[in-house]
């Protein structure tokens, strides 16, 4: 149970919806579960007991509240996983330890695939530290981190596409429609039909799965969605009606996202081989679209910063523009070294359309799943059109992607991914860092060798130095990457504007 209670009572009686997913609160006396912003009259206060997670009280017997639908994270029609919610509120994007790795992972699905035991190998940890850890900080075990997960998961697809109950249950992960059954009448306290009907007629597109992804306002997309469509590579990725399409490469099959930015949501389009990929692609966009962001925390601290202020006032809700694929990004980062923007997407196309896999894109132009490592160690280097010092790079990077010796994902030890990439020939701070923050996640990855931040630095009156950039930048941290997308905004180039 949470500890703070003074401090989650005044924020339940005040109905304050800035709390909603840092606790929940449990009503003893109903055996219900609420948000903090929740609208009915606020329980005794002796009837109140409060959780971390939304998981914590479903593994204590109690049930969500059809209100306030706490279950589902601020702001969202449609729903979100709990453990997406748990992951911004708990800060895990903003942490490198174990738990918060767990959190990412539970989160991409690693549970239901390969159950607590391959969670606890990927972290180097045994199965029951990473339980004693969760418990301690989440009240609740992988088991039911993931349990919440595909109950809300359920939830989607029965509120939002007319997918028959029993492949709702396996796309949801599911092992029977039995377990499913009874998971969604515990959870939500309604049968699956009963959830259907509540939710009303919904829009659909058939082989596609129509969905909202909320985030925390504001979002400014400008710099989010620009920085996207300038690096498109051609075949997997495309600007296209105002939206930001992509292609997928998923645990059992593969994905066309289509991304659209609203003013209090993300369209989201998926279209997928296989089902059991949905939690993993929702995943996967929202974490390229750096959803989970805490911007009012973020600009906050560096506003603190009398020099950025201005830049932080101009334009509030700057996000990372992030990847899908981490070792995609990897590959893409050496193509881009020393070389424009539209350079590196050319190098990129061309490895796309000799060695990705081929794909059926009806709606749009994409062609091709971006070639991962172990297709691309296999190559003959002296197919490249590359330097010859870029090639050892590029095979080399892939060699070890490739036989494990190098991973990269939402997983990774950051401090231990950086000290494995500057060990690899041709790899230098300025790419360590912009694979730290746009492929691992850190929020506080910084690129002080980069020529166009040490400009805006220049024209801002900060030291343009690495050294003494570096420690000027200090008062920024944690979060240093969001320091890095308002200095870059301040530059005139394709990447800070939406195309039209």
């Amino acid at each position: 149970m949470h500890t703070d209670t003074e401090r989650c009572v005044r924020a339940v009686q005040s109905k304050d919806s800035r709390f909603d997913g840092w606790f929940f609160t449990a009503v003893l006396t109903t055996r219900i579960y609420c948000r903090p912003s929740c609208p009915v009259v606020p329980p005794k206060v002796e009837n109140m007991t409060f959780y971390p997670s939304a998981a914590a009280c479903q593994q204590a017997g109690f049930r969500a509240c059809k209100r306030c639908r706490p279950d589902t994270s601020p702001g969202s029609p449609n729903g979100v996983s709990p453990a997406r919610t748990e992951l911004r509120a708990w800060g895990w994007n903003a942490r490198a330890d174990a738990v918060a790795r767990a959190m990412r992972l539970i989160s991409d699905g690693v549970v239901d695939r390969e159950g607590v035991p391959g969670l606890a190998a990927r972290l180097g940890y045994s199965t029951r530290q990473i339980e004693r850890q969760l418990l301690a900080e989440l009240g609740a075990g992988p088991l039911a981190l993931a349990r919440s997960q595909r109950a809300q998961t359920a939830r989607l697809l029965i509120e939002t596409t007319p997918l028959p109950m029993a492949d709702v249950a396996f796309a949801a992960g599911f092992s029977s429609v039995r377990t499913f059954n009874d998971t969604v009448r515990e959870v939500f306290a309604l049968s699956p039909s009963e959830l259907r009907s509540r939710g009303g007629k919904q829009p659909h597109t058939p082989g596609a799965i129509a969905l909202r992804l909320p985030f925390r306002a504001p979002l400014n997309p400008t710099n989010l969605f620009g920085h996207l469509a300038a690096t498109a590579v051609p075949g997997v990725e495309e600007w296209r009606d105002g939206a930001y399409r992509r292609t997928l490469t998923l645990p059992y099959g593969h994905g066309i996202a289509t991304l659209t930015p609203h003013p209090d949501h993300i369209g989201c389009l998926l279209s997928l081989t296989d089902l059991r990929d949905l939690t993993i692609a929702i995943s996967r966009c929202r974490r390229l679209l750096d959803l989970d962001a805490d911007p009012v925390a973020i600009d906050d601290q560096l506003r603190t910063d009398p020099l950025l202020a201005p830049l932080v006032d101009k334009a509030p809700g700057r996000r990372v523009p992030r990847t899908t694929d981490a070792a995609e990004f990897a590959v893409r980062a050496v193509l881009g070294q020393q070389v424009s923007t539209a350079a590196a997407r050319t190098h990129a196309a061309r490895l796309v359309s000799a060695h990705g896999t081929p794909v059926d894109d009806p709606a749009g132009g994409l062609t091709h799943l971006f070639p991962d490592p172990a297709g691309l160690a296999a190559l003959d280097p002296e197919s490249l059109a590359l330097p010859r010092s870029r090639r050892t790079t590029l095979m080399t990077l892939v060699s070890s992607l490739a036989d494990g010796s190098l991973t990269l994902g939402v997983d990774s030890d950051w401090e231990r991914a950086r000290a494995q990439l500057m060990a690899l020939p041709g790899f230098g701070p300025w790419t360590v860092e912009v694979i730290a923050m746009r492929a691992l996640g850190d929020p506080d990855a910084f690129l002080p060798t980069d020529l166009g931040i040490r400009r805006a630095a220049r024209e801002l009156g900060l030291p343009s130095t690495p050294a003494a950039f570096t420690a000027r930048a200090s008062v920024w941290r944690p979060w240093r990457a969001y320091a890095v997308q308002y200095l870059w905004a301040t530059d005139d180039h394709p990447i800070n504007n939406l195309p039209v």
